[in-house]
């Protein structure tokens, strides 16, 4: 297997077209899963809601491979972009969300709760600014361990409301801790503007605790793959913590049951974002250099779609948890 340096070598050298083109699938992978989850929801086939990551794959994708399998990442209630982009299968990914054994939390977590331990994901949480915690305890887990493991922390900007999240970070630099803050500026704390309810710049929050503070185009996969490659690397040699603004869109509603947004953005805004599509890019620029055709990438897509409607089938038809489970793995 490749190593991250493996891969950052070839970019210097000016051969990464095999991980512009693996990214190129991640992403694709991520978008036509969230489109079967739209659809399994629409027919009535999923129990409850869930947050669709369209339009964000660029920030899941560029982060996770700039971290080993065994690093550790913790994601929010809009997850299922990070759970795949650490190394969840889709099969099992479905299962959960519908509620079946053959889920990772054998259909317990659903949507908000997905953990996969065995690709470093600690979980998903519900709560907003939940993982923070989880996140940096896994840090300082891993410097007192001597493991060179790096943590990611992923969060909204809703997030920036929490006092939980400037209580880590105090401890994070204090200790100088290896993990990444990595907020997903979407622009929404559900259905309000985040500029209405978040003061000041988000980026000098990080830098008032002396924390290396960056942001970043996050639909420009390249850029941010660029940034969290330098992060995460500063972080293994033990020089601490950093903080990651990833400005970025979800071109869906806040769940999948919110259709008419024009009461809150208008389409003109909608479509400016989607204008700035990250797997549109991503794909064009491949085209551009030459790095892959126009027909390869429609292959790529088609591939993955037939991939996305069997772990669709698998999970649908997946038993449901005996009654037995209902008090196995439940701890509060």
């Amino acid at each position: 297997m490749k190593t991250v340096a493996d891969r950052r070598t070839k970019i210097e050298t000016g051969t990464g077209a095999e991980l512009w083109l693996h990214m190129y699938r991640q992403m694709t992978a991520i978008r036509l899963f969230e489109e079967q989850v739209n659809e399994l929801y629409t027919r009535a086939l999923m129990p409850g809601l869930a947050h669709l990551y369209v339009g964000e794959e660029a920030v899941a994708v560029g982060v996770c491979e700039a971290l080993t399998p065994e690093d550790y990442i913790t994601s929010t209630h809009r997850g299922h972009g990070h759970c795949l982009a650490k190394g969840a299968a889709p099969d099992r990914m479905f299962a959960e969300l519908l509620g079946k054994e053959a889920g990772y939390c054998k259909g317990k977590g659903g949507s908000m709760h997905i953990a996969d331990p065995t690709t470093g994901n600690l979980g998903a949480n519900a709560i907003v600014a939940g993982s923070t915690g989880i996140a940096t305890g896994a840090a300082f887990s891993a410097k007192q361990l001597g493991t060179k493991q790096v943590a990611v922390c992923f969060f909204g900007e809703g997030a920036l409301g929490q006092g939980v999240l400037y209580e880590v970070m105090n401890l994070a630099q204090l200790w100088k801790l290896p993990v990444i803050y990595v907020c997903e500026n979407n622009f929404y704390n559900e259905y309000t503007h985040y500029l209405e309810t978040t003061a000041g710049d988000i980026q000098a929050r990080a830098a008032a605790f002396g924390m290396p503070a960056e942001s970043v185009d996050g639909q420009d996969v390249r850029a941010v793959h660029a940034i969290a490659t330098r992060l995460v690397e500063r972080a293994r040699r033990g020089e601490g913590p950093a903080f990651l603004v990833c400005n970025t869109y979800r071109m869906r509603g806040h769940h999948v049951g919110d259709i008419n947004r024009e009461y809150y953005r208008s389409k003109k805004e909608e479509q400016e974002w989607g204008d700035r599509d990250p797997i549109k890019r991503l794909g064009d620029w491949l085209i551009k250099e030459k790095h892959a055709g126009a027909e390869t990438l429609h292959d790529m897509e088609s591939e993955i779609r037939r991939e996305m409607e069997a772990a669709v089938k698998f999970a649908v038809a997946a038993a449901y948890p005996g009654p037995e489970e209902v008090d196995q793995d439940v701890y509060a």
